[in-house]
This record gives structure tokens, C-alpha cells and sequence, in this order.
């Protein structure tokens, strides 16, 4: 591949706070590949957010998101190490906007670990069929359905979601950049999104769409 830039360094050190040849490094071994480059940097105990991650993260705030009148309520737990943290602007206005994220996003669960193993196993039944019946060949079919199975994490995992302000950004990686900027281990714990009649059929309705009105509004 081509020689890893200057501005591909300078985006791994902002997002993980390791040094600049480590960065080099990582990238250079991971052929380019920013996420695997930052789980190398991590794995190898040189990202400054993996050396937080035996803190204990036990203060930070509960945010309760409103939106549509009522019609779409999400409660998200983002915990923080300090009081101090949790109480700045910084802090907050990440913890909203996680909540904002939760309700136009609809994730599911908040990691790959927390989809249970037979809901993979039924969503790769699914798929293998889906790529068999569209005619790819057998010896290709597994690597599809590995592709696809990414692509559902990406829909319902919170952390692997797309940010909706930002199609550059990753959930998972605003995190590690809000740990390295802030200089205290951030966690998302928890989260639940309630939606006005759910379950009961009706019209469908862009809530990311409106979600954004609101932002900009």
C-alpha cells in the first residue's frame, strides 16, 4: 500500500494520545486500517485511553432526552471518574449528545459482546440464505455473511454506530477521544429508549430525520 500520511498519524494520536512514531507504527502494521491500528495501539498498552481502562469510572451523570413531545424518551448512564468531570460542559454536552444518538438511532444493545450468540447465529442463517438465493457462489458465501454480520452490529451495536452529526465519527471512537481529551476514563454503561406506541402498528417516521431538525433548530 502507499506510505502512511502525515494527517493519518495526526488523526490515530488525537483519537488515542500515543506517541507519533507508535502511531506510525501501528498504521504501518495494520496496512492503513485506522480501527485495527487503534486496537493494536490499545492491545499493546500505548494508547493513553487503554492505560485508564482499570480506573474505576463511577461519577457522571444519568441524561434524560425528550423529543417529539413526548413520543420518543431515551435515559443514558455515561460514567465518568471524577465529580469535577461530570459537572463541565464537555462532559455534558457529550452525554446529550449519546442520548440524541440513542433516540434517532435506535441501537439495540451497546457493544458487539452484549448481541447474544443465538441471535447471531440466526441473523447469519438469514443472511447465508439471503447471499445463496441471490446466486453467489458457496465458496464466497461466508465471507459475505461476515461482511453483512458487520454491517447489523453497525445497526444495532451503539458503539459501532455512525454519529448522526458527524458520518465521519464513530460512537466507539468519540469515547476514546473524549477519554484522551478529558484525561479521565469515560464509559457509556447503559441505556434504555422508550418510543410512544411500540409494538403497535403504525405509520413509519424518520426519527433520525426529525431528531436533526431539532439539533439545528
Amino acid at each position: 500500500m502507499a506510505g502512511i500520511s502525515a494527517a493519518q498519524v495526526k488523526e490515530i494520536r488525537e483519537k488515542t494520545g500515543a506517541g507519533m512514531m507508535d502511531c506510525k507504527k501501528a498504521l504501518t502494521e495494520c496496512d492503513g486500517d485506522m480501527d485495527k491500528a487503534i486496537d493494536f495501539l490499545r492491545e499493546k498498552g500505548l494508547a493513553a485511553a487503554a492505560k485508564k481502562e482499570g480506573r474505576i469510572a463511577a461519577e457522571g451523570m444519568v441524561e434524560a432526552y425528550i423529543h417529539g413531545g413526548g413520543r420518543i424518551g431515551v435515559l443514558v448512564e455515561v460514567n465518568c471518574e471524577t465529580d469535577f468531570v461530570s459537572r463541565g460542559d464537555e462532559f455534558k454536552q457529550f452525554v446529550k449528545d449519546i442520548a440524541m444518538q440513542i433516540a434517532a438511532a435506535k441501537p439495540i444493545y451497546l457493544s458487539k459482546e452484549d448481541v447474544p450468540q443465538e441471535e447471531i447465529q440466526h441473523e447469519k442463517e438469514v443472511l447465508r440464505a439471503q447471499a445463496l438465493n441471490e446466486g453467489k457462489p458457496e465458496k464466497i458465501v461466508e465471507k459475505m455473511v461476515e461482511g453483512r454480520i458487520e454491517k447489523y452490529y453497525k445497526e444495532v451495536c451503539l458503539l459501532e454506530q455512525v454519529f448522526i452529526k458527524d458520518q465521519d465519527l464513530i460512537i466507539k471512537d468519540m469515547v476514546i477521544a473524549k477519554t484522551v481529551k478529558i484525561g479521565e476514563k469515560i464509559v457509556i454503561r447503559r441505556f434504555s429508549r422508550f418510543e410512544l406506541g411500540e409494538g403497535i402498528e403504525k405509520r413509519s417516521d424518520n426519527f433520525a430525520e426529525e431528531v436533526m431538525k431539532e439539533i439545528k433548530g
